[in-house]
């Protein structure tokens, strides 16, 4: 029989777990958003021939990437670094 404090700690992981997993979609959402905008602006008919995550918008993506996750877990970072972790 599970205990009430690990039924609690279960929950918790599990909305982390969601919650962290809509934040992280919303900013892949956003990053590959801001690639096909920046395609586009550049040449519109070069999009069609070419494929959407060429050598130079995939060097991007990872910088985007880098700062989505700095932006999301950068306080958690922060917090345990702060207490030694």
């Amino acid at each position: 029989m599970i205990s009430i404090l690990a039924q609690e700690r279960l929950l918790g992981a599990a909305l982390g777990s969601s919650s962290i997993g809509v934040v992280v979609f919303q900013q892949r959402k956003d990053i590959y958003k801001s690639i096909s905008d920046f395609n586009s602006q550049f040449s519109p008919q070069s999009q069609i021939s070419k494929p959407v995550i060429a050598k130079k918008p995939r060097l991007e993506l990872g910088h985007l990437w880098n700062k989505a996750v700095d932006q999301t877990l950068g306080s958690l970072i922060k917090s345990l670094s702060s207490c030694g972790w």
